[in-house]
């Protein structure tokens, strides 16, 4: 483990061995919290920037899928928390937009406000599993069951059982209901340790939300702590968004090895996107969005019948 951390850490690049590296735990951790781990820094961070209005752009593209269309905009302004763009069309407030900023999975977005043809774009919170509903629903049980015991232990509440001609309506509105979790890891390339924040994941490959800016090409290892260690080569890099793709397949079931993060019901969107301090996140009452509980039981339901 040491050799190959020192390979990495050192910038000689990837040993000759498997992608995933046999679980290990984090210095000074605290049971199965990654935010717990201390990783070491010249100086230290005083305050979580990842929401703040980091990226001022200029003349600066980029592609959304909006109605089953994709079109190029202007992007304006990007942050880790959503983004503001120029375009010719006139969706409405809670209207989703997928926003491509590289190859690949785009970012969730719903709109946040609008003012002539600038949009504001809020990012969604989850970390967004790309598979079929039916492995997404079963890695999602298994991690409330297995880092969120105390709601395990509650009997859950009755799930109304789908009558078998409305099953079609009942797994679309499944494919749309959203989740509060998020998992984050960190990244090590060249000396050093950076956080990151798992936007999306699927088998072959992760977008990622980060305060550095990493090289196109370069590989580096992906530590999710108990979901396991990943190398992978970062295939696109823009602004502190990056798209890496995994060295071999990721296991999605993975993830339930590791206690992610609960987003907040409420949401802290950067300054330039929140114009009204009492308005509440899109992602509730627009998406469907559910607390663990309410998650649980409908997982249930659905898997059960």
């Amino acid at each position: 483990m040491n050799k190959f951390r020192s390979a990495i850490l050192g910038g000689a690049g990837a040993p000759s061995m498997g992608p995933i590296v046999a679980s290990k735990s984090g210095r000074n951790a605290e049971g199965d919290r990654l935010a717990s781990v201390e990783i070491p820094r010249d100086a230290g961070r005083t305050a979580d920037h990842r929401d703040e209005d980091r990226h001022r752009l200029a003349r600066e593209t980029a592609v959304i899928a909006y109605k089953g269309k994709k079109l190029t905009v202007d992007l304006i302004n990007l942050s880790g928390g959503g983004a503001m763009i120029e375009a010719d069309i006139t969706p409405r407030l809670w209207d989703r937009i997928d926003l491509y900023l590289g190859e690949g999975m785009p970012v969730e977005c719903a709109v946040r406000w609008l003012r002539k043809n600038r949009i504001g774009l809020e990012f969604a919170h989850e970390t967004h599993i790309e598979c079929d509903a039916e492995q997404r629903d079963a890695l999602l049980l298994e991690v409330i069951r297995r880092s969120f015991p105390e709601l395990v232990a509650a009997p859950p509440a009755a799930a109304p059982q789908p009558e078998p001609e409305a099953a079609p309506q009942d797994a679309t509105r499944r494919g749309e209901a959203r989740h509060p979790l998020i998992w984050n890891g960190t990244i090590l390339w060249q000396h050093d340790e950076h956080k990151v924040r798992l936007r999306n994941i699927s088998a072959s490959g992760v977008l990622i939300d980060s305060q550095v800016d990493l090289p196109e090409g370069v590989e580096v290892m992906l530590d999710l702590g108990d979901c396991g260690q990943y190398f992978a080569t970062v295939s696109w890099s823009r602004c502190g968004q990056a798209g890496l793709l995994f060295r071999a397949p990721f296991d999605l079931s993975a993830l339930a090895a590791g206690k992610p993060e609960v987003a907040p019901q409420r949401s802290r969107t950067p300054s330039y996107l929140d114009l009204s301090s009492d308005q509440s996140s899109p992602w509730a009452p627009g998406w469907e969005r559910r607390d663990l509980a309410d998650l649980r039981n409908s997982l249930e339901g659905f898997l059960k019948y």
